[in-house]
């Protein structure tokens, strides 16, 4: 009967989450512009972690300049809530013009050359939307990208069917390892996303980086899959053109990652990752607790 139920309200959610993505991005940006007041002024949504993020991740910053970016995320923030949605029902001649993977030839010759890569990705810009690249690949690739389940079944569900629409398959982070060797073991070509700037358990801490003032534990097994496996290991920089509109450059990290000394592939991703913020700060997903395990130097009082 539970299940029936479960069944039932997920397919009204489904339905209504569908209908909604119908409307024009324009008139969702419409009501983007709209909803920033409530939910930045009155709901105050994650405002206290937001702004201590932001605090201590730019402590040469005036309390004034970190406002300004603070309003920008959450602008940006609603907006890419209302770009999720759209994916649902995006044609692939919508998705393609809405965001280009620069440089995605020198991938695919890799790939038709029998080399998998890892794709290191950050929270930043509309990573939803890169799992449009199984688009722009060879057909025989098998692409996959990593995921951490939801607590709220329904939201984790519409996910994981919008992430799959596009040809990639959606890996759950616990089985990784065993999704990337079982085709290694069949001899297939794989492309593989991590978003690795997670805050890991403390089962899973053993390496600090500095990223963004802190010292903070790093996700490390992006890392080890690809020293492991022999692979290519390229860094997704992605960039917001405007509105709507997005380019991925795709940074080729070293010449062989399995001949750096440990760890040092992972420091290379978050140099990198810091690198893109620091362009446009506004455009990273600062409501998460990423900073959980770190120490910092606060130089600024943290107000709300």
């Amino acid at each position: 009967m539970q299940k029936t139920g479960n069944k039932i309200k997920y397919s009204l959610v489904k339905g209504v989450w569908k209908l909604f993505s119908l409307l024009p991005l324009s008139v969702m940006y419409g009501l983007s512009d709209v909803l920033f007041y409530p939910l930045y002024y009155w709901i105050r949504y994650r405002r206290r972690i937001t702004r201590k993020n932001l605090t201590e991740s730019f402590p040469e910053k005036t309390l004034q300049q970190l406002i300004a970016i603070e309003k920008r995320f959450y602008r940006f923030f609603i907006d890419m809530m209302f770009e999720m949605c759209k994916m649902a029902s995006f044609s692939k001649q919508e998705i393609n013009k809405r965001i280009r993977f620069v440089g995605i030839e020198e991938i695919n010759r890799l790939l038709e050359s029998g080399n998998s890569i890892s794709l290191f990705v950050g929270h930043c810009g509309n990573w939803e939307w890169m799992s449009s690249m199984p688009l722009h690949l060879p057909k025989n690739v098998v692409s996959g990208q990593i995921y951490h389940r939801l607590h709220n079944s329904l939201v984790d569900k519409l996910l994981l069917q919008n992430r799959s629409r596009w040809g990639a398959n959606t890996v759950e982070m616990k089985e990784t390892l065993r999704w990337i060797h079982t085709h290694v073991r069949q001899g297939q070509v794989t492309i593989m996303g991590y978003i690795a700037d997670q805050a890991p358990r403390w089962n899973n801490t053993q390496h600090y980086v500095r990223f963004l003032n802190h010292q903070t534990y790093a996700l490390t097994g992006a890392e080890k899959i690809t020293r492991k496996y022999g692979f290519e290991a390229y860094y997704l920089d992605i960039e917001r053109k405007r509105r709507g509109y997005y380019e991925v450059h795709f940074v080729r990290m070293c010449e062989r990652p399995q001949s750096l000394p440990e760890f040092e592939l992972t420091d290379i991703y978050f140099n990198l990752l810091e690198q893109t913020i620091r362009k446009h700060p506004e455009y990273y997903l600062w409501t998460h607790n990423r900073f959980k395990h770190a120490t910092t130097k606060i130089v600024q009082e943290v107000k709300l």
